[in-house]
């Protein structure tokens, strides 16, 4: 019996703190999907133009980003301000 309630206790140690460092990396990965496809909305608008292909490319991967930490966090990394946001309120024009 001591053995099955040290293993029990064991499991429960563990899952308390895989969790949490899970949904931390989760959120970092997130956050870096969005700071680099930020990074290259601003490299394809100064090499290509604003309203180049390559910029319109890039304005829809940052959209895919910041959808994809919608869809699997419902938050968002803002950029511009550096937090994290908890309202679907990006603005799909704000590097136009």
């Amino acid at each position: 019996m001591n053995h099955f309630l040290s293993l029990a206790l064991l499991a429960v140690v563990l899952f308390f703190t895989t969790v949490p460092r899970i949904q931390a990396e989760d959120r970092d990965r997130c956050q870096r999907r969005v700071v680099h496809a930020e990074h290259e909305l601003h490299e394809a608008i100064e090499k290509h133009g604003r309203n180049s292909k390559r910029a319109n490319h890039e304005r829809r991967e940052l959209h895919n980003a910041r959808e994809r930490c919608w869809r699997e966090r419902h938050q968002w990394w803002d950029e511009h301000e550096h937090r994290w946001r908890t309202e679907r309120d990006w603005n799909e024009h704000d590097h136009d």
